[in-house]
C-alpha cells in the first residue's frame, strides 16, 4: 500500500522538473531572435537550403548582366503580382529607351574602350502570332505600303552610332553605341495592336507586341555577332493620345477597388524596366549566309534605302528577266530570293539549289510560305509574266526621226524595201499617252522629249490628238504605220499613226 501511494509522488516531482526545463528554454527565445539578431542570410546558409539551391542550373550561378534598358514609359497599374509589366504607348510618339551600363568593377573589360552594337525588334508577344509573323507582317506592309513598323528618332537619339535600318525588315533598328558614354534611343512605333485583331463584332482589344533588344560585340574579324545580353518588355500601342485614355482608364478603375483587391496588383511606377530574356531566334552566331548584323566599316544611315544588310552590298535592280534556272547554285538561290522580295524565306532555302526550288510545287509552296507568298514564290519560280493589257504592231513608213541620221539611213535605204513591211509590238500597261510616247522613243532610240505630239489618222486624212481615253479604245493587236513630221521646234518630231 505504502508503494503504490509513493507513484503520484515520484510523477508529480518528473512532472513539474519538465515544467521548468520548457520555461527555461523559452526564456532566451525573445532575446536571442530579436530584431537586432535575426538574419535571413544565417537562415539560408543552413544545410538544407544550401543542398536546395545547389540543385539549381549552373547557368544561373554565372549569369552575366552587363546592360540595362529602361524605357521612359508609365506601367499599366491594371497588372496583377507577378505577371509581367504592361506599357501603352501612343503610334509614332517618340519614347525613350536609355541604355545603360551595368557591369561590376572588370566585368567584361573586353568591350572597355569599344562599341557594342543593339537590334531592337518590335515584336509579337502572342505565340499564335509568331509562328505567322511574316505573313502579318506582309499584310501591313500591302495595307501601309512606304511605311515602318519600327523607327529611331535620328535627332532627339543621343550617343547612337551608324543607325540602320533595313527595308526587308520593317520592324527591325540596329545602330552601335559606346557603353561608357551616355546613350539614349528614341524609338517611334507606327502599328497599333488593334491592326493584328481578327475582326468579329468591333470594339476587340488589341494584341501585345514586344520590345526587345540583344546587344553584341565585336568578334575576331570585327563583326558584331557575340551575344552579350538580351532584355525585352511587354507594350501595347494606340492611336495617338490612345495610350494616355487608356492609362488614365486603368487607374480609375484601380482607385474604385478595395484595399484588399489592390494588394492583387502591381502599383504603376513611371519608367518600364525591361527584363532579360533569350536572344531573338533569328539571330545567327556561325553563318555563312547573310545575317543581320554589319561591318563596323560602314558608316552611313539609311531608312529604306536597302543599306541595313551586313555582309553585302544592296543588290542592284533585278532585270526584266530574272528567271531562276536549274544549274543556279544555292548561294545563288539565296540571291534570287533577295532579289524578288522573297528575303523572309531565306533561311527556309538556306540549301535549295534552282533545281530544288524548281522541283516544288504549288501545293510544296504553299504549304511552307502560306497562301499569299506562296502563290508568289510559285509564279516567280515558273517565270511566268503578266499578259500586257493591250498590245499593238507598228511598221516605220519614215526613217527621218533624227537629222543627224540621214547618212545612216541613206545607207539603209537599200534594205528599205526590204523591212518595210515588218511590224514591231508595243505593249501598254497604263494605256495613256504618256506611255505610248515612252514606248516609241525606245523604239526608235530617242528620247521621249524628242517627240512632240502623237497623232492618229482620222477620217479624210485629219490628224486626231491620241488622249489617254482614244488608247483605252484601241482594238487589241491594232496595226499602224507610223509617219514622222518634223515639229516647229529643233530635234522634235510629230508622230502619226495611220
Amino acid at each position: 500500500m505504502a508503494w503504490a501511494l509513493k507513484l503520484p509522488l515520484a510523477d508529480e516531482v518528473i512532472e513539474s522538473g519538465l515544467v521548468q526545463d520548457f520555461d527555461a528554454s523559452l526564456s532566451g527565445i525573445g532575446q536571442e531572435l530579436g530584431a537586432g539578431a535575426y538574419s535571413m542570410s544565417d537562415v539560408l546558409a543552413l544545410p538544407i537550403f544550401k543542398q536546395e539551391e545547389s540543385s539549381l542550373p549552373p547557368d544561373n550561378e554565372n549569369k552575366i548582366l552587363p546592360f540595362q534598358y529602361v524605357l521612359c514609359a508609365a506601367t499599366s497599374p491594371a497588372v496583377k503580382l507577378h505577371d509581367e509589366t504592361l506599357t501603352y504607348l501612343n503610334q509614332g510618339q517618340s519614347y525613350e529607351i536609355r541604355m545603360l551600363d551595368n557591369r561590376k568593377l572588370g566585368e567584361l573589360p573586353e568591350i572597355n574602350g569599344k562599341l557594342v552594337k543593339s537590334i531592337f525588334r518590335v515584336v509579337f508577344h502572342d505565340r499564335r502570332l509568331q509562328y505567322t509573323e511574316h505573313q502579318q507582317l506582309e499584310g501591313w506592309r500591302w495595307n501601309r505600303p512606304g511605311d515602318r513598323i519600327l523607327d529611331i528618332d535620328i535627332p532627339m537619339s543621343v550617343g547612337i552610332i551608324d543607325p540602320r535600318a533595313n527595308p526587308n525588315q520593317l520592324n527591325t533598328v540596329e545602330f552601335l553605341w559606346d557603353p561608357a558614354k551616355r546613350t539614349s534611343v528614341f524609338i517611334q512605333v507606327h502599328c497599333i495592336s488593334t491592326e493584328f485583331t481578327m475582326r468579329k463584332h468591333g470594339g476587340e482589344k488589341g494584341v501585345p507586341f514586344r520590345v526587345q533588344i540583344d546587344t553584341f560585340k565585336e568578334n575576331e574579324n570585327g563583326e558584331y555577332t557575340e551575344h552579350l545580353h538580351s532584355a525585352s518588355c511587354q507594350i501595347k500601342v494606340f492611336k495617338p493620345k490612345g495610350a494616355d485614355r487608356k492609362q488614365k482608364t486603368d487607374r480609375e478603375k484601380m482607385e474604385k477597388r478595395t484595399p484588399h483587391e489592390k494588394e492583387k496588383y502591381q502599383p504603376s511606377y513611371e519608367t518600364t524596366i525591361l527584363t532579360e530574356c533569350s536572344p531573338w531566334p533569328e539571330i545567327t552566331y556561325v553563318n555563312n549566309s547573310p545575317s543581320p548584323g554589319f561591318n563596323s566599316s560602314h558608316s552611313s544611315f539609311s531608312l529604306g534605302e536597302g543599306n541595313g544588310s551586313p555582309n553585302h552590298q544592296p543588290e542592284p535592280p533585278p532585270p526584266v528577266t530574272d528567271n531562276l534556272l536549274p544549274t543556279t547554285t544555292p548561294q545563288e538561290a539565296q540571291q534570287w530570293l533577295h532579289r524578288n522580295r522573297f528575303s523572309t524565306f531565306t533561311r527556309l532555302f538556306t540549301n535549295f539549289s534552282g533545281a530544288d526550288l524548281l522541283k516544288l510545287t504549288r501545293d510544296d509552296v504553299i504549304q511552307i510560305c502560306g497562301p499569299a507568298d506562296g502563290i508568289r514564290l510559285f509564279n516567280a519560280l515558273k517565270g511566268r509574266m503578266v499578259r500586257p493589257r493591250l498590245t499593238i504592231y507598228v511598221c516605220q513608213e519614215s526613217l527621218q526621226l533624227r537629222e543627224q541620221q540621214q547618212q545612216q539611213q541613206q545607207q539603209q535605204q537599200k534594205h528599205e524595201d526590204g523591212d518595210s513591211n515588218v511590224y514591231h509590238a508595243i505593249y501598254l500597261e497604263e494605256l495613256t499617252a504618256i506611255e505610248l510616247t515612252e514606248k516609241i522613243a525606245q523604239l526608235f532610240s530617242i528620247s521621249p522629249c524628242q517627240i512632240s505630239q502623237i497623232y492618229k489618222q482620222g477620217p479624210t486624212g485629219i490628224h486626231v490628238l491620241i488622249s489617254d481615253e482614244m488608247i483605252q479604245n484601241f482594238q487589241e493587236e491594232a496595226c499602224f504605220i507610223l509617219d514622222t513630221m518634223k515639229a516647229e521646234t529643233n530635234d522634235s518630231y510629230h508622230i502619226i499613226l495611220k
